[in-house]
């Protein structure tokens, strides 16, 4: 090159010069060398073996997740989890999939940023689960899970032309489970094109046979086999296409993708997605220089989503019989762009700085039903013209002090505006008449939110501070203290409806009940302080680590029972059986726990070499405000697998056991859950370029109930807040055989 770029003034020009806003991506090794400075804090990586251990087993890109200290899974749909990471959940992680910034655009968070990425396309993923460096994090207060697709790839110096590509298949028993992936690569040393697509599909899962003695019946006419758990079924495809450029050490990549869910049922929620349409477009540049890297991206990516009954939620209620629903849309375009850069002070000094911008828009609307005396006859405007910008710049210095100690301090200054339009119910009317408030009291809270602030502006401010000491080739200790904000996402501020009907429709998490939103919450404000204590062989083939936390939250948004309103009745207030309408509200907790693994060798022996993994966690949530629990917090969990391999053989029994739920939301009216075990065979065999992948998930066909798997509304008159029973939780999978196959050429 003929010319230098000073370092310090060519990364605040660009910081400073326009909101451009950074996602976290790991750089092409090929292009870009690695940071000589080692990093403060590890995350957990999941690399393509162990993914590709998985493709046969799940098309649930967050259950990748389930062998990270510290993480556990929301149940939904069938692809679409939701991962938690010590106790926060949801909007509370900062979760990206290639640098992008999805949100959930539902009212019932069926589309999740995961759920848009099949673990067949997914490169690796990393899991921050203690303290959350700030060049991560942002808008969150749990944690942050970075997902990336593979690096493009190109033909060697003299190759020539490069032609690679991939096929696979999979079969489970229990769901007809099946579907297949392709992917192929055309590329020369300077430019590459690529393609991957995946399509799957299932049908409602079964449990064990202890299920017949709690399950009800399906709709009139249609009655679910005894151990059919109603509403699990689904059907995806994804297609990406993909454009790289290169010239020294400068890399420029496009990528578009798009997704169709035609079909995807949620035992725990009240309606079913039928109709997800998702196209996105990321753009991208990295380069390295003398003075260190950067990375520029900008993405664009628009939902349509449409929500009704199920073929199991489906029901007859008029006198007429006349069949209805009740539909549900949603649409939403979101705008991004990231810049960041990584400058080398020197030999032992890293300057972390970039900036990020965001740009969300949703409408949620419920369309009239025809001939229908209370959806009708206008639209129900559920979320107006809602908007939600978010921009932000932060600093991060790492600095290897000396052979043992390495430092990493962090600030991150985000400012966050939300606002919304004004509403109306399906009765249109914005002003009540002769005293009546509309049926469902629609033309009252209509009035009372439109009347109210409708705009809001957080300014929120991230900082961090790390330090990993290794006083011997045998042990590393990180320990950290932080403070994460997070501000409320739309629809916690603005769903408006107390009706019982409405507010059941907006729900996240699962529990059968209605919240209704607050348009004076708070930003949440986490002080977390944790450590990891990390013993290991001095070659890695033995390791033990142990991670104590605790998590102080000051205005976290939880729930009270709604205080007024059409269903805000005094049996609403009092009741413990029955599902019942919430409000969102700021309160106090805290939030603590630990989480242990370790992996070791058995013995090598003639028929092959013998391991065992294993880890265990613990989290506790309590509201500080009222003593009492915090909705759905995975119970005392352990899982260990005996491992074995010869030569192409990879082989593994898992036993799984998870504790009785008892600490359960008394405000929520949760469900409990008993405690469980469950075993798992597995197996692959791989050969030149490939792989086989069979066993048995659930072995010996065990009955349970998932802890955090929330309330079994699966199927029956879901529209009526108390219409279906109290009290059940969704069961999990029984037995089932699955089989993989995946070629490479």
């Amino acid at each position: 090159m003929g010319y230098r770029i000073r370092p310090l003034a060519a990364a605040m020009a660009v910081v400073f010069s326009a909101p451009i806003a950074y996602a976290q991506t790991t750089l092409n090794e090929v292009i870009v060398n690695a940071s000589r400075i080692p990093e403060a804090t590890s995350p957990r990586q999941i690399g393509q073996a162990e993914i590709a251990a998985k493709h046969a087993v799940t098309r649930d890109t967050a259950a990748l997740l389930q062998d990270v200290p510290g993480v556990s899974l929301y149940g939904a749909g069938g692809v679409s989890s939701l991962p938690v990471i010590h106790g926060l959940a949801d909007d509370r992680l900062r979760i990206t999939v290639d640098g992008m910034d999805f949100i959930a655009t539902c009212p019932n968070h069926m589309n999740p940023p995961l759920s848009y990425l099949d673990p067949t396309n997914v490169s690796k993923i990393k899991v921050y689960a203690g303290i959350t460096p700030v060049s991560v994090g942002g808008d969150s207060i749990g944690g942050t899970i970075v997902a990336e697709t593979a690096v493009p790839q190109f033909a060697a110096p003299g190759q020539g032309l490069l032609t690679k590509g991939e096929i696979g298949a999979f079969y489970r028993s229990n769901n007809n489970a099946l579907g297949g992936n392709a992917g192929a690569t055309l590329a020369t040393e300077n430019f590459s094109v690529s393609y991957s697509g995946v399509y799957s599909q299932a049908d409602n899962y079964k449990a064990a046979g202890d299920f017949k003695s709690t399950t009800a019946t399906g709709r009139p006419g249609h009655t679910l086999a005894l151990d059919e758990v109603g509403s699990t079924a689904y059907e995806t495809q994804t297609h990406t296409l993909g454009f790289a450029l290169r010239g020294g050490n400068h890399l420029v990549e496009a990528k578009f993708g798009y997704q169709d869910v035609p079909k995807q049922l949620y035992p725990n929620q009240r309606m079913d997605m039928l109709g997800n349409e998702q196209y996105r477009a990321n753009l991208r540049y990295l380069g390295q220089f003398d003075w260190g890297s950067a990375e520029i991206r900008a993405y664009h990516e628009q939902v349509k989503h449409f929500m009704e009954f199920g073929e199991d939620k489906k029901f007859l209620y008029t006198s007429g019989n006349t069949t209805q629903g009740m539909p549900m849309r949603s649409e939403s375009t979101t705008t991004g762009a990231s810049a960041r850069f990584n400058i080398d002070l020197t030999s032992k000094d890293l300057l972390r700085v970039g900036a990020e911008y965001q740009s969300y828009k949703l409408d949620d609307w419920w369309p009239a039903v025809v001939g229908s005396m209370g959806m009708g006859p206008n639209d129900f405007q559920n979320i107006n013209n809602g908007q939600r910008d978010r921009a932000a710049l932060f600093g991060e210095w790492e600095s290897r002090l000396n052979a043992q100690w390495t430092t990493q301090v962090g600030a991150r200054y985000e400012y966050v505006r939300t606002s919304t339009n004004t509403v109306h119910g399906y009765n249109l009317a914005t002003a009540p008449t002769s005293g009546s408030g509309g049926m469902m009291a629609q033309t009252t809270d209509a009035v009372a939110f439109n009347n109210g602030s409708r705009s809001k502006g957080d300014s929120n401010l991230d900082l961090t501070a790390l330090t990993r000491f290794t006083p011997s080739t045998t042990a590393d200790i990180e320990f950290g203290v932080a403070r994460k904000v997070r501000s409320p996402n739309l629809y916690e501020r603005y769903t408006w409806s107390t009706a019982g009907m409405m507010a059941i429709m907006n729900n996240f998490v699962g529990d059968g009940n209605g919240y209704v939103g607050n348009a004076d919450l708070k930003p949440e404000t986490a002080y977390t302080a944790s450590a990891t204590f990390d013993f290991h062989a001095a070659d890695r083939s033995w390791e033990f680590k142990a991670t104590p936390y605790y998590t102080h939250v000051d205005d976290y948004i939880d729930a009270i029972r709604c205080p007024s309103g059409s269903a805000c009745t005094p049996t609403n207030s009092t009741t413990t059986n029955q599902y019942v309408v919430l409000k969102y509200t700021n309160q106090s907790a805290r939030l603590y726990g630990l989480d242990l693994s370790g992996r070791m060798p058995l013995a090598s022996t003639g028929v092959g070499t013998f391991g065992l993994n294993g880890l265990l966690g613990y989290t506790r949530g309590e509201n500080r405000d009222t003593g009492g629990n915090l909705y759905n917090i995975m119970p005392l969990n352990a899982k260990v697998a005996l491992t074995h391999q010869l030569g192409g053989w990879n082989n593994a029994i898992e036993v799984i056991g998870v504790t009785g739920k008892h600490d359960t939301s008394a405000v929520r009216n949760e469900i409990r859950t008993s405690g469980y075990s469950l075993t798992n065979l597995r197996a692959s065999y791989t050969w030149n370029k490939v792989r086989v992948d069979f066993g048995v998930e659930n072995l010996f066909d065990k009955f349970y109930y998932l802890p955090l798997g929330g309330a079994y509304t699966g199927q029956g008159t879901t529209m009526g807040i108390n219409s279906i029973p109290w009290g059940i939780a969704v069961p999990g999978m029984g037995r089932s055989f699955y089989a993989g196959l995946n070629l490479k050429f």
